[in-house]
């Protein structure tokens, strides 16, 4: 067969001239010589592929990369511009180390909205957004009791020598915002109001006002001054009125002399307990009644020694 294949391309013989078997023989050797010479070989394209597209699809397909690159134009411009995406958190939002917020609104929601109320009213500690109380409290004591707590009651110490979280600036901050947010000082321009100072060195039942003429609290005359200014809402001897008792031991194991001089001079206008200028009309108590009477108060404060025995249950 083979000798026959190479006498067909030797002689030029046509395939008419030659039988059915050697004329397949001759068609399948021509096409394998087609074959090698095409071999290797990578149809070319001629002319730009995207003209033989139909119309529709090229237009289709400029939109589709106009768009994308729209979009990415877009995309870079919104980030050199402060535009905050969908889905991404503002920085109030942000979780930041404590010592990092330097927020009013934060810092005081979670410090200090637990004990005196939701925007500093309301509460069950005293009520800071009061402008009498701001007008009465100074700024360094503020930052004192702020920093260190109160020992005795349930005001902690926020500040981190003391062990808490707060830094001195924050610490300013939440002072400086309270007197300029909730302070109203035009109000008691002209009025002298009794100074804020209680010494609790010397003992709970010594307080010491610094006014004119420093006044020391006596509880005798105490009694007497609760009898004229307090009796009518209290009830006799404090034990419970129409505003509840005043001696429970449960309020005044928890409540400093100090924080009693505060009740008793600012009041509680949040919950209509009177300043010291209302209890009787036209009779504002004066600053040794003030300190008598909280001399009495804290006189009726119950302290309990509890004495922990090992292997006693």
């Amino acid at each position: 067969m083979i000798v026959l294949n190479r006498q067909i391309i030797a002689r030029n013989i046509k395939p008419s001239e030659l039988g059915s078997a050697a004329r397949c023989e001759a068609t399948a050797l021509s096409c394998r010589r087609k074959a090698r010479r095409t071999r290797g070989l990578r149809p070319q394209v001629v002319g730009n592929p995207a003209e033989s597209m139909p119309k529709e699809l090229r237009a289709l397909t400029k939109s589709r990369v106009g768009c994308f690159i729209a979009l990415i134009c877009v995309m870079v411009l919104l980030t050199g511009c402060n535009t905050r995406l969908p889905g991404q958190p503002t920085g109030a939002e942000r979780w930041r180390v404590p010592a990092e917020v330097n927020d009013f609104n934060q810092l005081y929601a979670q410090n200090c909205a637990g004990c005196h109320g939701v925007d500093g009213r309301l509460g069950a500690a005293l009520s800071l957004n009061d402008p009498l109380y701001l007008a009465f409290v100074t700024d360094d004591a503020m930052r004192h009791v702020i920093a260190n707590g109160s020992a005795g009651t349930n005001m902690p110490a926020f500040s981190e020598q003391s062990g808490g979280h707060l830094t001195e600036q924050q610490i300013g901050l939440l002072v400086n915002e309270m007197r300029s947010r909730w302070s109203r000082p035009d109000q008691f321009q002209g009025m002298e109001l009794p100074r804020y100072s209680v010494d609790e060195s010397s003992g709970p039942s010594v307080v010491s006002v610094t006014a004119k003429n420093s006044e020391v609290g006596d509880a005798t005359r105490g009694a007497a001054t609760y009898k004229t200014y307090c009796e009518s809402c209290h009830g006799t001897n404090g034990e419970g009125g129409s505003a509840g008792s005043i001696v429970d031991p449960n309020f005044l194991n928890l409540v400093s002399d100090q924080g009693l001089r505060t009740t008793v001079v600012v009041g509680r206008a949040d919950l209509g307990k009177p300043d010291w200028r209302g209890n009787l009309p036209g009779r504002p108590m004066s600053a040794q009644e003030i300190a008598d009477v909280v001399t009495w108060l804290a006189s009726q404060r119950q302290r309990t020694n509890v004495v922990v025995n090992k292997g006693v249950e």
